[in-house]
């Protein structure tokens, strides 16, 4: 039996070892190479030296001790993409300069609509400076980019950050349109492909150390609260998808009452104190990491995120008041790559975790003002949460467009079975006994009664509530009607007549396909399971026990 020996394969993420024997062939050794590391045949190539000298081929005659491979020995793996050269496309591009190699991505119907406006801001002729006539334009009334940093400033209260959309009409407006402009992501891991030393914890360089990351101020306990993964959420998405919906941000309350006889509010959060909680902004950079910006002009294919934080919260006034915020993206990149902690006993602060033997962080620094008002620079541990939070100005429409009916008796919300609120049969019979509008559309337009119907376990209609939620999307009334004369309908109606609620007009509804609702109220429904039966059947075809 041939002698088997242990070779060592380093790649760009680590040190593997290789059981093979010295009789083995280099196709076969290279085999066992691509399983272990998870390559294709031809995805990766495999070198003696660290400079890419030395290759070893997938040949079936060579044997690894004709090519001098030993016991113990130490080889290097490189990917197909940082095996070979740098291509054309990559050493034509001028020196600092890349293509964004931007991904074919759709992006979002407001990014492409302001995409193609002009953007420009317009000023009138002014009496005294101007000094030609009403067609002319001089330096004093032309259109200024939406970018203009003097227009910005002098502006009451002065614009700190200026629109998404008016940076990108900064960064294309050049010679070039933007033809070199990308935008990227940014990252506290190590860069992987590195070739001149050993992996981290071993080695790293200039190379593939990620950048330092220093934040500049944004704006001027011990109960806690764990948010679940919601079983549900998958559906939720598709449903909301359907109806031309999708989430844009989450929302909070800390409310506490301060006098009830007067109906004020505790004011809690404040300059003194804090915005957000450093669990809070966690949260949000978690949120907003998962909701990203499609962006034409990231390679990722995104860029930042559009997710809103909203919290209502006690004002200066001691009224209930909204705010909003969102997280930079050096926020979102330390929640992401797992740099950041909330404090135990000080929520205001947050601290940046320490390079450890399974993980290297960046260094993350603040800049602040010291006690004789000179700009000093602090490591972030800790770290004042109010340097990752970004202002968001929050504000009601005038003229509120409902997706949804407004019921003077809602159906219950999901998930609030410790309030007292379930969502059952029994429930959605009381729901439909107590709006006994004669339009269906509006009866039907409830979002948690449409995630109810999807998703209750006896009687499931995911795979035919599609003309449902086409109708309450388009508002159409004849299309609720079509559906409402289903089977799957009856059905539910005939569910809700079980729990001894009557359903007005209950006989009005016949089902398609020329039955009618008298054969289906033929159908019992058994006490114990609820499994509708056929007529004449004296046992439960499901539970197999008595009708009576």
């Amino acid at each position: 039996m041939a002698e088997s020996i242990i070779i060592r394969v380093q790649s760009p993420d680590g040190v593997k070892r290789i059981t093979a024997t010295k009789r083995e062939t280099a196709a076969a050794f290279l085999k066992k190479v691509a399983k272990e590391f998870g390559f294709q045949n031809n995805g990766f190539s495999v070198y003696i030296n660290r400079n890419k000298t030395g290759e070893i081929t997938a040949s079936s005659t060579k044997s690894l001790s004709l090519l001098k491979i030993q016991h113990g020995d130490l080889l290097f793996l490189f990917p197909s993409s940082l095996a070979g050269p740098s291509s054309e496309m990559e050493t034509s591009a001028p020196l600092g300069l890349k293509a964004c190699g931007a991904p074919n991505v759709v992006e979002d119907e407001i990014d492409q609509y302001l995409s193609k406006q002009d953007g420009k801001i317009y000023r009138s002729r002014d009496p005294q400076l101007c000094r030609h006539g009403p067609l002319g334009k001089c330096v004093h009334c032309v259109p200024l980019e939406p970018f203009d940093e003097d227009y910005l400033n002098h502006l009451e209260p002065p614009v700190k950050h200026m629109s998404f959309h008016a940076y990108i009409r900064k960064l294309t407006g050049g010679a070039d349109k933007g033809k070199f402009v990308a935008l990227e992501n940014i990252s506290c891991k190590i860069k992987s492909g590195c070739e001149g030393h050993l992996p981290w914890p071993n080695g790293i360089c200039t190379k593939c150390q990620p950048s330092a990351i220093t934040l500049n101020r944004q704006i001027g306990t011990q109960n806690s609260l764990e948010l679940l993964e919601d079983p549900k959420a998958e559906v939720v998405d598709e449903i909301a998808a359907k109806l031309g919906l999708r989430k844009v941000g989450w929302i909070f309350t800390d409310l506490v009452s301060e006098d009830t006889r007067k109906g004020t509010v505790r004011y809690s959060r404040n300059k003194d104190t804090y915005f957000l909680s450093s669990e809070e902004c966690i949260t949000a950079g978690d949120f907003q990491n998962k909701h990203p910006n499609i962006c034409r002009l990231s390679p990722d294919g995104h860029f930042g995120s559009k997710f809103v934080t909203a919290v209502a919260t006690g004002g200066p006034d001691n009224q209930v008041h909204f705010e909003g915020y969102q997280v930079s993206n050096q926020c979102m990149a330390l929640v992401r790559d797992e740099c950041l902690l909330p404090c135990k006993d000080a929520p205001e602060l947050g601290y940046a975790k320490e390079s450890s033997s399974e993980q290297y962080v960046p260094d993350v620094f603040y800049k602040d003002i010291d006690k004789f008002g000179n700009e000093i620079t602090q490591l972030a541990r800790p770290l004042p949460v109010e340097y990752l939070i970004i202002d968001i100005t929050t504000t009601f429409p005038k003229d509120p467009v409902y997706t949804f009916s407004i019921s003077q008796n809602p159906f219950p919300i999901e998930n609030r079975d410790v309030l007292g609120e379930t969502q059952d049969f029994h429930s959605l019979a009381t729901y439909l006994s107590q709006n006994t509008s004669s339009v269906f559309l509006d009866t039907i337009s409830d979002f948690h009664l449409l995630l109810f119907l999807v998703t209750n376990e006896v009687m499931p209609l995911q795979d035919s509530i599609s003309l449902l939620l086409e109708a309450v999307r388009t508002r159409n009334e004849e299309l609720a009607q079509t559906w409402k004369k289903s089977e799957q309908w009856a059905t539910i109606e005939q569910l809700c007549s079980t729990v001894g609620v009557q359903l007005p007009g209950l006989h009005e509804y016949g089902a398609v396909g020329g039955s009618t609702h008298a054969a289906t109220a033929a159908m019992w429904a058994c006490q114990h399971c609820t499994f509708m039966n056929q007529p004449g059947t004296g046992h439960c075809e499901m539970c197999s026990l008595p009708r009576t």
